[in-house]
């Protein structure tokens, strides 16, 4: 009810005819560009100082971590919650893949195509995703110019015969639908599975992921973007192997800190899935994404001559037991009007969003984030609907 009640007073608000553009703060550029999780500081306040951790001096000096694991630089501590966490999400299956930690997916991804490449063939192996895909993989892959693999971009027109790699962001970046393999000449590719956004706070878990290769990282599930922690998890062991060396030569291994904090932060969110007395993480943060996403869809409903979005299928969750909804970490917004540029649209009303030409796709579609501040998200609610109200009266 509190959900329909604010949509209703924010639209009451503009729409009432005497509401002008200058009463809005026009001067604030709204950043909803990038992916930054500001979204999650408010429940990470409340839980206080369950998740501080200290270090005496003398901690953490090796570069050693556990010397009778393949990943020698992962701490057990953030091995054993990492496995504590997907057992309580039912998420994904483990009890065949090797773990591997990195500074962040970025890095895993790098680490992956690197591993999975073959090493001896006369031109780099092609790198593809199917559009839209997320804008950061064409950088990924052609960043260092590697000779073992190149971005050949849009995995549904790519039609060289022979080996190559698919990236599949699942759910997707930016669209949030699920992602399955794209077959080529009638054969599949070596597949690399980001799984970042496959946690309930955005998607139902359907059923636990099980795939040769899996990325993940906190900036997604947890919202702790500036700790650079994710983990990889990987089937078969040479592959692990050289994942494992490609981040001891890029960066010798992860920061323990950093993974500390992150073992710190897997283990106070697991506790809060198990003990009812607790603020439960993913419902907490499904319930705020929830309102978001039914707000925004009030305000596009209501003057839908102009922009439309993604839409999503009720899916059982085996984590909460219940049917609902896809509220994806970020909205893909179309353009059904004469405008050509909706990026360029919304810079004009001081809103930064991402284009769809950088995923493959349309300048008429743009990524939004759905994960800034609440008052960054009120007022870019506030302006699409001026936006909607001007163009319609222009019409």
């Amino acid at each position: 009810m509190s959900c329909i009640i604010k949509s209703c007073q924010v639209h009451s608000a503009l729409g009432n005819p005497e509401t002008r553009e200058d009463d809005i703060n026009w001067d604030t550029v709204i950043n909803l560009d990038h992916g930054d999780p500001i979204m999650y500081e408010p429940y990470w306040r409340k839980i206080g100082n369950r998740c501080d951790i200290t270090l005496s001096g003398y901690q953490s000096l090796s570069y050693f971590a556990n010397t009778k694991n393949l990943c020698w630089f992962l701490e057990p501590k953030l091995e054993e919650e990492i496995k504590r966490l997907h057992n309580v999400i039912g998420n994904v299956v483990m009890d065949d893949h090797y773990i591997v930690v990195g500074n962040g997916s970025s890095q895993l991804i790098q680490a992956a195509l690197f591993a999975l490449s073959p090493p001896n063939e006369p031109e780099p192996i092609s790198v593809v995703s199917a559009a839209p895909f997320y804008s950061g993989y064409a950088e990924v892959a052609d960043f260092v110019r590697s000779g073992l693999y190149k971005w050949a971009g849009d995995a549904h027109i790519f039609a060289k015969n022979g080996p190559y790699i698919e990236l599949i962001t699942s759910p997707n970046n930016p669209n949030g639908v699920i992602r399955e393999p794209v077959v080529v000449n009638g054969s599949q590719g070596i597949l690399i599975y980001d799984l970042a956004y496959y946690w309930p706070q955005y998607t139902a878990i359907t059923s636990p992921a099980n795939y040769d290769v899996m990325l993940f990282t906190v900036s997604k599930c947890t919202g702790h973007a500036g700790s650079r922690i994710g983990w990889a998890l990987i089937r078969d062991k040479e592959v692990a192997k050289k994942m494992t060396k490609f981040i001891e030569l890029n960066t010798i291994g992860v920061s323990k800190e950093a993974q500390l904090r992150a073992a710190k932060i897997l283990e106070v969110i697991c506790d809060s899935c198990l003990d009812s007395t607790l603020d439960n993480f993913f419902e907490h943060n499904q319930s705020v994404m929830s309102e978001r996403w039914q707000r925004l869809r009030q305000v596009v409903k209501d003057s839908d001559q102009f922009f439309t979005l993604q839409k999503y299928s009720s899916q059982y969750c085996l984590f909460k037991g219940n049917f609902y909804e896809s509220h994806p970490a970020f909205v893909w917004l179309m353009c059904k009007g004469n405008e050509d540029d909706l990026e360029k649209l919304l810079k004009g009303h001081n809103i930064l969003t991402r284009s769809g030409k950088r995923f493959g796709s349309d300048s008429k579609c743009v990524r939004i984030s759905m994960l800034s501040r609440e008052e960054d998200f009120n007022i870019f609610l506030q302006r699409l609907m001026v936006i909607q109200q001007v163009i319609t009266n222009k019409n």
